[in-house]
């Protein structure tokens, strides 16, 4: 699967067949999560695996009773060092790079699923002290998403979502762009190349969802 495809047709999987995952497959997913980016190339993430039914059930029961999650045969709990990043970077490495650093390898790891035929869901709700106290996670580490991991038994339909021109900007916040000759006035003659490189990204992005459609 290209990774683009793989980008628009992912879903959140909340409910799982009664099927094992191999391991070579989880295997795939935690290689991926490794190879993320992380500030500094820091790497200060550990993956916990979790495919014990009593502690699926208590780390379902820990975020905040989402009883579904105990239905996947596997879960991934991401979890980040925050000392490393805080002598690197000072509190923005402890506060924020840490949790960007495990926001990237857990986007890998969900399109990496993906794209080998698995489903899953990011879940960010949770008692953290429970968390800690159910996989036994010491107190310097902080316990930052949870991956649920399985064969779906289900097809969620294609989400809404806002527009390019809702979200992007040039070059600067607000510089929004919505007619032609905004565009040839504020990009010069760079505004043809621009619009059309746009505009075929979106084509081919769009070619992937009308083929999810079909599925």
């Amino acid at each position: 699967m290209d990774v683009l495809e793989a980008v628009v047709t992912r879903r959140s999987i909340r409910k799982y067949l009664d099927v094992p995952v191999e391991w070579d497959k989880v295997g795939t997913i935690l290689e991926a999560g490794r190879w993320a980016p992380s500030a500094g190339n820091l790497q200060n993430w550990k993956f916990i695996t979790i495919d014990d039914p009593g502690k699926r059930k208590a780390i379902a029961e820990a975020c905040v009773g989402q009883l579904w999650m105990a239905q996947a045969p596997l879960h991934i709990v991401i979890v980040s060092e925050p000392d490393t990043a805080r002598r690197h970077y000072g509190v923005r490495g402890e506060r924020l790079y840490s949790i960007q650093n495990c926001a990237c390898a857990a986007q890998n790891m969900m399109l990496a699923a993906h794209a080998i035929g698995l489903g899953t869901c990011w879940v960010g709700a949770f008692d953290e002290e429970r968390i800690k106290e159910t996989v036994n996670i010491p107190e310097h580490v902080r316990p930052q998403m949870i991956i649920t991991v399985g064969y779906p038994a289900e097809t969620p339909k294609i989400p809404w979502k806002l527009t390019l021109e809702d979200v992007q900007f040039f070059r600067s916040y607000g510089g929004q762009i919505n007619k032609v000759k905004d565009i040839n006035l504020y990009l010069g003659y760079t505004a043809h190349y621009v619009r059309g490189a746009m505009q075929k990204g979106a084509e081919l992005l769009d070619k992937f969802l009308q083929r999810a459609e079909k599925k």
